[in-house]
């Protein structure tokens, strides 16, 4: 496998804009290398006939139906709370 290098680690660096010292470059490049040696070991691995997997918690959904139900409050009442109303909407200051 390929060393990372120190120039390659400056310039991930850059792109992340975080400072880096020039040892920190070089424990970066060395700790970098070994993580990618590590994962490569991956590819050693005989997958034939393992399906691919995306979660392994066997659950399906942990959340709620989305669904609409009707409001203990009317539309007056729930704008009756906003700061600005506009046309029967909150109104609020632009984003963009």
């Amino acid at each position: 496998m390929n060393q990372i290098t120190t120039k390659e680690v400056s310039n991930l660096a850059i792109l992340a804009r975080v400072g880096l010292t020039s040892e920190e470059e070089v424990a970066l490049a060395s700790q970098m290398t070994d993580i990618l040696e590590f994962a490569s070991e991956l590819e050693k691995v005989n997958t034939d006939g393992v399906l691919p997997t995306s979660q392994v918690s066997g659950l399906t959904s942990v959340f709620r139906d989305d669904r609409a139900v009707d409001s203990l409050l009317t539309r007056d009442e729930l704008l009756s709370n906003t700061p600005e109303v506009e046309e029967k909407s909150i109104k609020v200051k632009k984003v963009l």
